[in-house]
């Protein structure tokens, strides 16, 4: 079985999601869109594979928001409509945090700036418990997404003000997420060293006792994550196939 993983930059780890589709029988590919040397300026040309080619495909976060052209330029709308020929073809879609922001869009939801960020570890109020765990799972983003009509959603967060953040969605095979089941200490540390650790520091939280934290929950979470992608591959990736229908 093969296994796509889209890292939208080079400092991507695959972490727990990583360790759980190879424990599933996964020969996994990478495919990075911004490269290592175009991170600060990611409006880049890419061309993405034939998603008939993988049994499934992970799409992973990204410091970036979906709806920023001026900054990321046109390989978004590349991504969402290679993510809609996965879809159309019966390829299963998990879209992680971006990569799942992505995938709503694909499927025709919005994505726009989220009234307030979500930055740590959180616990998600899921209506399908034995799909998407209550975690807690680590959430750092500012933007969310919007479903369509008729898509379910399957687990939202409450910011300070009461409004609901939307953290997990099911569209035909493909399953989009808000949080970041595939964080490690490790992980996180790569996405610290890589800028998020100023980033951090700026909006107020203290970097040290998310690393702690992060430690602390680590045994649980990959127990989490594995159970997560188990029932991906044989809950949602066994749904009938739906193709996504987009406005035109």
């Amino acid at each position: 079985m093969r296994a796509l993983f889209v890292k939208q930059d080079h400092n991507s780890p695959s972490g727990l999601v990583g360790e759980a589709f190879t424990a599933a029988g996964y020969h996994i590919t990478e495919f990075t869109v911004v490269p290592r040397e175009r991170f600060d300026s990611p409006g880049v040309t890419a061309t993405f594979p034939d998603p008939i080619a993988y049994d499934a495909i992970v799409a992973y976060g990204a410091i970036w928001a979906v709806y920023d052209d001026a900054a990321i330029g046109t390989w978004i709308h590349d991504e969402i409509a290679f993510t809609r020929a996965a879809m159309a073809a019966g390829v299963p879609v998990l879209g992680i945090c971006f990569g799942g922001q992505m995938l709503a869009a694909a499927a025709g939801g919005t994505v726009e700036r989220a009234p307030a960020p979500e930055i740590g570890w959180k616990v998600v109020e899921s209506s399908a418990p034995g799909l998407i765990d209550p975690g807690p799972w680590l959430e750092w983003h500012y933007d969310r997404f919007r479903v369509p009509d008729g898509v379910p959603v399957l687990a939202t967060t409450a910011l300070p003000g009461g409004e609901r953040v939307n953290q997990a969605f099911t569209v035909g095979r493909s399953l989009g997420l808000q949080f970041h089941p595939e964080v490690t200490e490790s992980v996180l540390a790569a996405w610290l060293e890589g800028g998020g650790a100023r980033e951090l520091t700026s909006a107020g939280v203290a970097v040290d006792a998310l690393l702690a934290r992060t430690r602390e929950l680590e045994a649980g979470a990959a127990l989490r994550t594995r159970e997560l992608v188990r029932r991906f591959l044989s809950d949602v990736a066994t749904q009938p196939v739906t193709a996504p229908v987009v406005a035109t």
